[in-house]
């Protein structure tokens, strides 16, 4: 089944399509709360929507961009949110390919020195994006993170989530979370061989009750891999803003 893809700034988002992504959001994960899930998205500046052919909602991507650290130099974070695509259509590039275009919209705004993704990750697939997307990105299995990226990640996770956030560990546990349904909270067969998907757990054994680990990646047209130029360059958003 086709798909169209939408990057929709949230005060322009139609009541009934949050309507929607709540049910979506319900039926992947357990613990999800209307008015938690509302107040959430309420803070959001964009959505990144899947559309089918008969314009059901076939998955979304909440996005913010943080106001500047200026103790880190005034550096900017986009930070994504709630973020979830059918199972039939998980292999769709259509969502990275959307994220890709609002990066560029950015970089052409603020330029690429001091500009970072914010990604905070209860679930292997999620941070499987980083890999498979980026040539540098923390924490990672390839290489150990920089002192000047973990300072990075400690400033901007406190700041968002306050004493949530444990650096010793690198993980956000919030006590009233949703949680991975547990359909999609086991492992598959074969997952463990991925030496990311290895990596992820060991540094986040508690994902299946809501830990996030808290990860970085520069976003600099340098620091996009192949794939991920490829599936930018094949998407085409329609932009409501």
């Amino acid at each position: 089944m086709s798909l169209t893809a939408q990057i929709v700034a949230r005060s322009l988002l139609p009541a009934q399509t949050a309507e929607e992504m709540l049910a979506l959001h319900q039926r992947h994960f357990d613990g999800v709360e209307r008015m938690r899930f509302f107040t959430d998205l309420e803070e959001k500046d964009w959505v990144i929507l899947l559309l089918a052919a008969d314009g059901r909602l076939a998955g979304f991507s909440t996005q913010k961009l943080l106001s500047p650290v200026e103790e880190l130099g005034g550096a900017r974070f986009l930070f994504s949110g709630d973020t979830i695509v059918e199972r039939a259509h998980a292999n769709t590039p259509l969502l990275p390919g959307c994220f890709g275009h609002l990066m560029l919209r950015l970089m052409e705004q603020y330029g690429e020195e001091s500009l970072y993704w914010f990604l905070i990750s209860k679930g292997f697939r999620t941070y499987r994006f980083l890999p498979v997307f980026f040539e540098r990105f923390w924490p990672s299995s390839d290489h150990a993170t920089p002192q000047a990226a973990q300072r990075l990640i400690d400033a901007v996770a406190r700041r968002k989530f306050g004493p949530a956030y444990d650096a010793t560990s690198g993980l956000v546990r919030i006590a009233e979370t949703d949680r991975l349904a547990p359909s999609l909270a086991q492992i598959p067969p074969g997952r463990l061989d991925d030496r990311h998907v290895a990596f992820f757990l060991a540094r986040n054994p508690g994902y299946a009750r809501g830990d996030e680990l808290a990860c970085l990646a520069p976003i600099r047209r340098d620091n996009l891999n192949s794939y991920g130029r490829r599936v930018i360059r094949s998407t085409h958003p329609i932009w409501v803003c």
